[in-house]
């Protein structure tokens, strides 16, 4: 069964970019803006478009602000494709005032990344963004750590108060498993009468993929991926899987697998993604991974490995 309604989104630079503070070369980032419209993906993120004065520049990389500059170095003379730009801002983190009106900008969609104590803020970015031109998505992170009436009224207030075009379930810490995501699937669903439900999994349980999958087989039509599950802490839904799970004709997977093998795979070398047994720790127990990012970067192999100790600490 092939699905051609689903939004593929590719974040490889955007949720990448966590854990290298967004230091991108120019050509990784246009060999996957490149490799994402030659595949015919929907949407290619290419990092955040967060707030200089809630930064600072010197810490991080380009793709954490996107500066247009930035972005058009990235995606001239790459095409034809009908692969759109988005960038993310995070509610608390960014200023609609930094946004060019859309005719004016490499940008064609914005995702706002909110907790549901921010929602406030949110909405106030996102309809900014909307009057400006652009298409829109609310992101509502570290959903299992939410109340089900705070998720209610968030929703309701992104349905009622917004233009986005998908609200999605993000599971920032890898804790969901199939039978809270079909539920919270169908909440979304019935709160949400006039925009599509999004999904966004992180890997901790080895669960990014198959909620990915039920997501959509419940009725999500926006999905994320990252290539080769490049992504902060276990990274992501794969990106490739992804193609191959919605057989939809139109995606051509042979680009990504190129770019995957020539740009993705040798940063292995300088950045430890992927499943490993910190951020197994975290999943399970609900928790930020920023605690297994730093146990996995001590340097002494047995403080390293000595995940009784680390479970222990995490625990309490």
């Amino acid at each position: 069964m092939h699905r051609d309604n689903v939004k593929v989104v590719d974040c490889t630079i955007r949720d990448g970019g966590l854990m290298n503070d967004s230091n991108f070369d120019i050509e990784t980032v246009r060999a996957v803006y490149k490799a994402c419209c030659e595949a015919n993906i929907d949407v290619c993120e290419l990092g955040y478009r967060n707030s200089k004065e809630m930064f600072d520049p010197a810490e991080f990389g380009p793709w954490r602000f996107c500066d247009e500059e930035d972005l058009r170095k990235a995606t001239d003379g790459i095409g034809p494709g009908r692969t759109k730009v988005a960038v993310m801002m995070d509610a608390h983190k960014s200023n609609p005032d930094d946004l060019l009106p859309a005719s004016e900008s490499v940008v064609d969609i914005v995702r706002v990344a909110t907790y549901t104590k921010d929602i406030n803020q949110a909405v106030r970015t996102c309809n900014a963004a909307t009057e400006l031109g652009y298409e829109t998505t609310i992101n509502i992170m570290a959903i299992t750590h939410v109340h089900m009436p705070d998720v209610e009224a968030c929703l309701d207030q992104a349905e009622e108060e917004t233009q986005a075009s998908a609200v999605y379930i993000v599971d920032s810490f890898g804790y969901m498993y199939m039978d809270q995501l079909h539920y919270m699937v169908a909440k979304y669903q019935m709160h949400l009468k006039t925009k599509d439900v999004g999904v966004h999994f992180h890997n901790n349980q080895q669960l990014a993929f198959a909620n990915t999958m039920e997501g959509i087989v419940n009725g999500a039509t926006w999905a994320d991926g990252t290539m080769n599950g490049l992504g902060r802490g276990a990274g992501n839904c794969t990106t490739e899987l992804l193609m191959s799970f919605l057989k939809n004709p139109d995606l051509d997977i042979l680009p990504v697998l190129d770019c995957i093998g020539k740009y993705i795979t040798p940063l292995k070398k300088d950045i430890e993604w992927g499943y490993h047994i910190p951020y197994f720790i975290t999943g399970i127990l609900n928790q930020h991974p920023q605690s297994a990012i730093r146990q996995m970067s001590i340097e002494d192999e047995a403080e390293k490995h000595d995940y009784v100790t680390f479970y222990t600490m995490v625990d309490e």
